[in-house]
């Protein structure tokens, strides 16, 4: 189970380390300011999701990775139960998604822990058909097994986190060489699909949609947390009004600050040049990313360590993307930034998985 000779540590990237170390400070540095306000558990509650983290990426690196593949179906399978299970018994309706288990003090997100699965399940189940996956029938079985957790989060119903997922088995088909001609198809089908899609939505979901094509349709109401956020960032203008001085985030006028919106809270406080360092610790975290994909010596590394930067990508560009008003509003967390446990517990494992991927010894090559 545990054997550091199957594992070069000469060969972990310290770059990614370097920058996602950074990413973790100055995330909980503008999560503080964020949460000032409003309350310290908010805080207090990130270091120790922050420390147990830690603690689950060192035993990751140290844990041989045939371990993490061969229990890869039996993760699967308890996801699912839990997804199916959070339906009737999670929390959350008052946010607009039940998507929550609850025991005391203790909330914990179950489509967040089914992200780490999916990617291990897919990336294993694609290499043991890679020499027949674009036959039409072994892509099939590996899109129901793929889409399986993703119908039930939109049972939550949850569209943002869907969408991360659809993104994330796309990129991953993608370099794993599906044909050009199924991924055409797929676009065309969601294009076809938007007005049924559409029509199933619920109201909020509707609102943010109209919101994003008209800004200025709700602004006293629906469009209010866009708005503020807007202002928030045009007040930061190059260097940000200070550390603890954003008016629009410490008098609250942004609603969910310390979660959907942090990005807004950084731009007012550190201005352009605190959101332009940011994108370049992204950028040279997720081209890391790359690099390890690149040399990875298997397919199921290779996929796997995609398959991340590819749950990062999607989060990075969305959130980003909703707080300047170039996307929709769709309640998608900025990795190592926005407030909750196990969305950053889950950030750090996923790079601890990557890093024990990329000096695993000997090729995960089995079944």
């Amino acid at each position: 189970m545990f054997n550091i000779n199957k594992k070069n540590v000469s060969k972990i990237d310290k770059t990614l380390i370097i920058s996602v170390v950074i990413l973790v400070i100055y995330g909980l540095i503008v999560l503080y300011s964020a949460g000032s306000s409003l309350s310290n558990h908010y805080f207090r509650k990130q270091i120790i999701a922050t420390i147990i983290g830690i603690i689950i990426v060192l035993f990751i690196i140290s844990l041989d990775n045939h371990i993490i593949k061969k229990l890869n179906i039996p993760m699967y399978i308890i996801c699912n139960v839990l997804l199916v299970l959070v339906l009737f018994f999670g929390v959350g309706d008052e946010w607009g998604a039940r998507s929550w288990f609850k025991f005391g003090p203790i909330n914990f997100q179950p489509s967040e822990i089914m992200k780490i699965v999916l990617i291990i399940s897919l990336a294993n189940i694609i290499e043991s058909n890679k020499n027949s996956l674009n036959n039409p029938k072994t892509l099939l079985k590996i899109l129901i097994f793929a889409f399986i957790p993703v119908a039930l989060i939109l049972k939550q119903p949850d569209a943002g986190t869907a969408m991360v997922y659809t993104f994330i088995i796309i990129v991953m088909l993608f370099t794993a060489g599906i044909d050009w001609k199924y991924l055409i198809g797929a676009i065309i089908l969601g294009i076809v699909s938007l007005p049924f899609l559409y029509l199933r939505l619920d109201q909020f979901q509707r609102d943010r949609i109209l919101n994003f094509l008209h800004p200025e349709r709700d602004l006293s109401n629906t469009g209010w947390q866009a708005l503020q956020g807007k202002i928030a960032i045009g007040s930061g203008k190059f260097t940000g009004e200070g550390f603890l001085k954003g008016v629009q985030s410490q008098y609250n006028f942004i609603p969910e600050k310390q979660t959907d919106f942090i990005f807004a809270v950084l731009v007012e406080e550190f201005g352009f040049l605190g959101g332009f360092i940011l994108i370049l610790l992204y950028a040279l975290m997720l081209y890391r990313c790359v690099v390890i994909a690149q040399n990875s010596d298997n397919l199921y590394s290779q996929l796997l360590t995609i398959g991340f930067a590819a749950m990062f990508l999607f989060h990075i560009f969305e959130n980003i993307g909703m707080t300047v008003g170039v996307m929709p509003i769709t309640g998608i967390p900025l990795p190592f930034f926005s407030y909750g446990g196990t969305f950053q517990i889950i950030n750090l494992i996923s790079i601890g998985l990557i890093i024990s991927s990329s000096i695993q010894k000997d090729p995960l090559n089995f079944i």
